[in-house]
């Protein structure tokens, strides 16, 4: 955990960082002090015990390669990252600051990592959670009385649903809840939760923010200093710590990450756009932003898994968010919601030329109906 208005690069950086547009901030944040013979990079510091006297103490409580990359994410989100050892410990500890009988908000269909652990802990006893479609505000006016926590996700994960995110905000506010978004799919590239007034932004930064499906890696962000201490005591008390080799690799491709969005939305827009025609796809998702599309297929399930199966230069796997365009039929999980179509394909588009990837999903799509 580190504040991102600390001096981390330079005193003249620091100074201006916050200032400076997400794609510089991407770049510069998170370096070492600017030193004669100095590295550029941050450094890997494989240590677990430290000599006494310093701030970190022993290595379950800090760690210098992490608090590079969480200087940088803080910096990009604006506030101060927590980071852990994966995006459903980062959701955990957000969970844990709900009082124990507390009541939670959040969306019928999201990711399934989160509604599984939302059933866990209510199956648990540990708080009640009133599950709605975060599209309608006026349900969520009606849920929120009594609540502790709105849980927010927007685009939804894998219907793509988006949501009025600074109306739940203003909303959660003013019922007196903490405000958690996920904001792995749109990334601080195309969202910033917090300058909306949100408490608390999620991210799996095994996807977008280290983009290269190498890492399992998650991390908080919160301004209020209270929030940051407790998000910062349950991974000490728990154990959920971020890897030194993932933080490192993680904030590596961080440096990437404004044109590596750029260029897969522009891939993503045009290739929703040729989709929405083929006779293959009877529906497509897709918000207008970010590098995701999910499509329904005519046939159904079957069908829709012979596309996965059938494309050679698309990656049949699960995950999202790195270089390389990826796509599965959510379905094929048992914990993927029941509210999600058989028949849908969730793409992950990457960087990749798109009339490579249009010709080979293509390929695939045009056998389904013979």
């Amino acid at each position: 955990m580190t504040d991102p208005t600390a001096e981390s690069d330079s005193s003249e950086l620091s100074s201006t960082e916050l200032s400076l547009a997400p794609a510089t901030v991407a770049v510069t944040a998170g370096r070492p002090p600017r030193v004669a013979d100095g590295p550029l990079n941050a450094p890997l510091v494989p240590a677990s015990t430290y000599h006494a006297g310093g701030e970190i103490g022993y290595g379950r409580y800090g760690n210098p390669t992490w608090e590079m990359f969480e200087t940088a994410i803080g910096a990009l989100e604006g506030g101060v990252a927590t980071s852990y050892s994966s995006g459903v410990a980062a959701t955990a500890a957000v969970l844990d600051l709900v009082p124990a009988g507390g009541v939670v908000v959040a969306p019928t269909t999201a990711y399934h990592g989160t509604t599984s652990l939302l059933r866990a802990l209510t199956e648990r006893g540990r708080f009640v959670v009133r599950a709605l479609d975060l599209s309608d505000l006026d349900a969520v006016l009606s849920a929120l009385p009594g609540a502790d926590l709105l849980w927010v996700e927007t685009p939804s994960n894998p219907l793509l649903v988006t949501a009025d995110l600074p109306g739940l905000v203003s909303a959660g506010g003013a019922a007196g809840a903490l405000v958690a978004v996920d904001n792995t799919f749109a990334t601080p590239v195309l969202c910033r939760p917090l300058e909306m007034g949100a408490d608390l932004v999620v991210h799996s930064a095994t996807k977008y923010l280290s983009g290269h499906a190498d890492v399992v890696l998650g991390v908080a962000v919160a301004r209020d200093p209270d929030l940051v201490e407790r998000l910062v005591a349950t991974r000490g008390t728990q154990g959920a710590l971020p890897g030194l080799l993932e933080s490192w690799l993680a904030l590596r491709g961080l440096r990437t990450l404004h044109v590596r969005m750029e260029r897969a939305q522009a891939n993503a827009v045009e290739l929703a756009r040729r989709l929405a025609d083929h006779e293959s796809v009877s529906r497509v998702r897709y918000p207008g932003f970010g590098a995701i599309v999910s499509v329904e297929i005519r046939g159904g399930a079957d069908e829709a898994t012979r596309v996965s199966e059938g494309t050679r230069l698309w990656v049949h796997a699960t995950s999202l968010g790195g270089v390389e365009s990826t796509l599965e039929r959510r379905r094929r999980w048992p914990s993927e919601g029941a509210e999600v179509p058989d028949s849908l394909l969730r793409l992950s588009v990457g960087i990749e030329d798109v009339e490579d990837l249009w010709s080979d999903l293509a390929r695939a799509l045009d056998p389904v109906l013979g």
